[in-house]
């Protein structure tokens, strides 16, 4: 793929930005509990300072995403960076705390203004990602997301390794110190051209439900939020699960790096797919299907001749991260796409809208994931819920099948990733208009005009 130099700086720059805000925001999952629980904390309470972040970022995703062209995408990244460095380096000083009230609720209060800062950062990296490359959405987005993965693994490797160097303030100071390096070349490097504040339409809460209202893009949620549920859950129990295998503490560390490493490397060859041979549906499909393989073995499930062994654990961790980076990949892809062809305008209003929906969605999911999912292990065990997370995904796979099947004809050809937006204008509106004989976009009549879209409140 041939980039401009534009495009090669833009990538760079919040490729670095976020592995450096994944390593920030999970870089205490070594340590941090066992810090809870001597000042007092109980594990509902300390596993509840985890949770919010994810709850916070479902929350406020879609505000920033209203907003995006009225205060800027640029701005609203810069601030977001910055945001999550300070409440990183502010997270390391908690343990001076004796309290235990006093020690969990200036936690959360960090952890919230922390996801806050984050959502920012995300939701404009990727709006931008949208409108910088409208041929290569599916790579360049794939793209920032291996970094992000490398970023998740690294983060508790280099918390855990700081803090018996240093104790507890070390890791956090210095690795917000580094994101706060990272805020200062974002600021420098990120062209502003585009990425300002902008009188383009701003979207309302009309422009929101009617994107949601969607078919595809509900489908798409739904995919999202039962493939960001599936991670979660893992994260949160899959150490208990595997402790009658007797690992040691850095096999078990391996463990959990598996399918994210996995979705990391596997992830620009996703967003390649998505670009330029198969559609985003098609993926989802497939990755729904492989993520339900993995969890029928991971337990077992109970009427799963299989015993539960290392080697079965190494290869349904494997299997999971190629269908979880598959889905994750072509539903954003698809989204942008899906919002053009029914007529939302070709806008960084738009590029906001879907991505506040995208980053909104999933950490929705993955707040579902660790907590139902320790609910449901407590009450039926590990094995039996592996059951309810396969069924959630051969539901997606069904209903994303069933839409494929109802939606498009035959020989309908999947366009280019964003193909409308290499048109001019006047070509893309008149594809938009009902009726079109010569209409080869994906989704034809389905797709409602921009004036129909003028009328939403």
């Amino acid at each position: 793929m041939a980039y401009t130099r534009r495009q090669w700086l833009i990538l760079v720059v919040f490729s670095f930005a976020q592995f450096c805000n994944a390593v920030c925001v999970s870089l205490q999952a070594p340590f941090y509990p066992a810090e809870a629980e001597r000042k007092g904390a109980t594990a509902s309470q300390y596993g509840l300072v985890f949770g919010v972040f994810e709850l916070t970022v479902f929350l406020v995703s879609p505000v920033y995403g209203r907003f995006m062209t009225r205060w800027g995408p640029k701005f609203i990244n810069n601030a977001g960076i910055f945001t999550v460095s300070v409440m990183c380096i502010l997270f390391g000083f908690l343990d001076r705390i004796n309290d235990t009230d006093a020690f969990i609720g200036c936690s959360f209060a960090v952890r919230i203004v922390e996801a806050m800062g984050n959502a920012a950062f995300i939701t404009s990296a990727f709006s931008i990602i949208a409108k910088e490359f409208p041929k290569n959405v599916g790579s360049a987005f794939a793209s920032m997301e291996t970094f992000f993965g490398v970023g998740l693994i690294v983060g508790p490797t280099v918390g855990g390794a700081l803090y018996e160097l240093g104790g507890y303030t070390l890791p956090f100071a210095a690795m917000g110190g580094v994101l706060l390096g990272a805020a200062i070349v974002t600021t420098c490097c990120l062209p502003s051209e585009g990425a300002e504040a902008s009188t383009e339409s701003q979207t309302s809460p009309g422009h929101f439900f009617a994107a949601i209202k969607l078919p595809s893009i509900a489908l798409g949620c739904f995919a999202i939020v039962c493939a960001s549920i599936s991670i979660g859950f893992l994260q949160a129990t899959l150490e208990p699960h595997l402790r009658p295998l007797n690992l040691t503490p850095v096999q078990m560390g391996l463990m959990f790096i598996l399918n994210g490493s996995t979705y990391a490397l596997l992830a620009p060859f996703w967003g390649k797919m998505c670009d330029s041979y198969l559609s985003p549906r098609t993926l989802i499909t497939f990755g729904a299907i492989v993520v339900a393989i993995a969890f029928t073995l991971i337990g077992p499930m109970p009427f799963v001749p299989v015993k539960l062994s290392l080697a079965v654990c190494i290869v349904s961790l494997i299997v999971h991260g190629i269908g979880f980076g598959a889905v994750l990949v072509s539903t954003f892809a698809g989204a942008h796409r899906d919002a053009l062809a029914h007529g939302f305008p070709d806008d960084l209003s738009t590029y906001g809208l879907v991505s506040g929906i995208w980053t909104s969605t999933f950490a929705l999911g993955c707040f579902i994931g660790p907590s139902a999912g320790g609910v449901l292990v407590d009450y039926i065990g590990f094995p039996w819920t592996t059951v309810i997370v396969t069924v959630l995904h051969i539901l997606v796979a069904l209903s994303t099948g069933f839409y494929i099947c109802c939606a498009l004809p035959p020989d309908t050809v999947y366009p280019s990733v964003h193909d409308s937006l290499a048109r001019s204008k006047d070509e893309r509106q008149s594809l938009l208009v009902p009726g079109q004989d010569d209409d080869d976009s994906t989704y034809g009549s389905a797709g409602s005009s921009r004036e129909n879209l003028g009328t939403l409140p």
